[in-house]
């Protein structure tokens, strides 16, 4: 059986963490095979310990639909803790908000994907840890789409942004642990990082394989499915063309009024695409372009 990182937290407790204050980066996504919340399983192995949370792009209840939308600071109303958004006005966490914690725990569900937004808020949150003096812990997660496939092109250094702050292929067959590990090395951050690692995970492992429910970490990403065919149609976002946002087949659909869907698939299916069937269609977005 598979244990995440949260689940290995929860059977081993490190002994440093006792009486250390703690924070955590999370989302509504962030729970346990039986859907409880990593803020409740933190609190329930620490009490009285866990000081704030932090929020990813879209919200601490993944709740902002749009792609650019910014999510100001709140307060979680179930414990009135203060949730510091790194998806505001800024993206690197204020270094004086860390000064009210000892450890940041991070416990987020990625894609797989470079251009996801989640793993360059942990990369600026390990550029302010090491600025701060905080230790940093990624619970670590599955990656959805396995760890044995590479695929799209590599980002170039001038070209580094908050979609993109080191040069991975745009599927880049890592877990949030090891890809914190390798820009904390590579990008010479010099934080003190741990990773939580899972137990029983293999990287040829697809997400339906893992035993694992789905819960959206992102309000266009509602299935594995979703997530597989994001690597490549992501790309459309660039572009006057739709990508599915405000749809129920976020990614899965794209089109545009000067398409002609029939030309379109003809031109696809002679490229001969493994697994792909292409059917036209006709879809109107309630949101998105």
């Amino acid at each position: 059986m598979i244990r995440i990182g949260v689940e290995q937290l929860a059977l081993a407790p490190p002994a440093g963490f006792q009486g250390r204050r703690l924070a955590l980066l999370c989302n509504q996504a962030s729970t346990d095979r039986s859907f409880r919340h990593s803020r409740d399983l933190v609190m329930q192995l620490f009490p009285g310990q866990l000081t704030c949370l932090f929020s990813p792009q879209h919200g601490f209840f993944s709740e902002k639909q749009d792609n650019m939308v910014e999510s100001g600071h709140t307060r979680d109303p179930a414990t009135g803790m203060p949730v510091f958004s790194l998806y505001a006005e800024q993206r690197r966490p204020d270094p004086s908000v860390f000064e009210s914690f000892d450890i940041l725990l991070v416990d987020l569900v990625d894609v797989g994907t470079r251009v996801y937004t989640f793993a360059w808020t942990i990369v600026y949150c390990l550029q302010v840890a090491a600025e701060t003096g905080r230790k940093v812990v990624v619970l670590d997660r599955p990656n959805p789409l396995g760890g044995n496939l590479l695929e799209g092109n590599l980002l170039k250094d001038e070209w580094s942004s908050f979609v993109g702050l080191y040069g991975l292929p745009m599927r880049h067959g890592l877990t949030l642990g090891e890809l914190a590990l390798l820009c904390n090395r590579e990008l010479k951050i010099g934080a003190d990082l741990e990773v939580i690692r899972m137990a029983g995970w293999s990287r040829r492992m697809f997400f339906a394989e893992t035993g694992f429910p789905w819960v959206f970490p992102s309000p266009n990403m509602p299935s594995p499915a979703t997530a597989m065919v994001y690597p490549g149609q992501v790309i459309w976002e660039g572009t006057n063309v739709s990508e599915g946002r405000g749809t129920t087949l976020p990614f899965e659909l794209v089109g545009a009024p000067f398409i002609r869907p029939g030309e379109v698939r003809d031109f696809l299916a002679r490229t001969g695409l493994p697994g792909c069937v292409m059917r036209p269609l006709v879809f109107e977005p309630t949101s998105g372009k």
